[in-house]
């Protein structure tokens, strides 16, 4: 099973920007499908982003396109998420995950997607 960790987070002021990191070991990162979520306080784990593997295809939830970015490098076996143009309702814990499947529907995407990081924290001040 691939391991995961984040790296990234912090606090910025909104219009600001962060890119977040995910670092995974112990498997074949060609064969994972990718993406992050993220749980504001109170609230449930939702999509953010996804990509495929082959890094061509990616599906963004609507409240981020325009503004967030997602790619991986298979030199690093590393998957990235721009954040541009933050909003304080942006805060929450990000995870990284993989899983065995791409979807092109972000509503497709399930909330036990696959395997998890540890989680980043993403904060965004008014």
């Amino acid at each position: 099973q691939t391991q995961l960790v984040e790296s990234g987070g912090g606090l910025v002021q909104a219009g600001g920007s962060l890119r977040l990191s995910c670092a995974a070991s112990g498997g074949t990162f060609n064969n994972y499908a990718m993406a992050w979520f993220r749980q504001a306080p109170g609230k449930e784990r939702e999509f953010v982003a996804g990509i495929g593997y082959s890094g061509h295809a990616t599906t963004l939830a609507d409240t981020v396109k325009g503004r967030f970015t997602i790619s991986r490098d298979f030199r690093k076996d590393t998957v990235y998420l721009q954040m541009n143009s933050l909003k304080p309702e942006d805060t929450g814990v990000y995870y990284c995950a993989a899983g065995t499947a791409y979807y092109t529907s972000p509503n497709d995407y399930p909330p036990d997607f696959g395997s998890w990081g540890q989680g980043t924290q993403v904060t965004v001040s008014s």
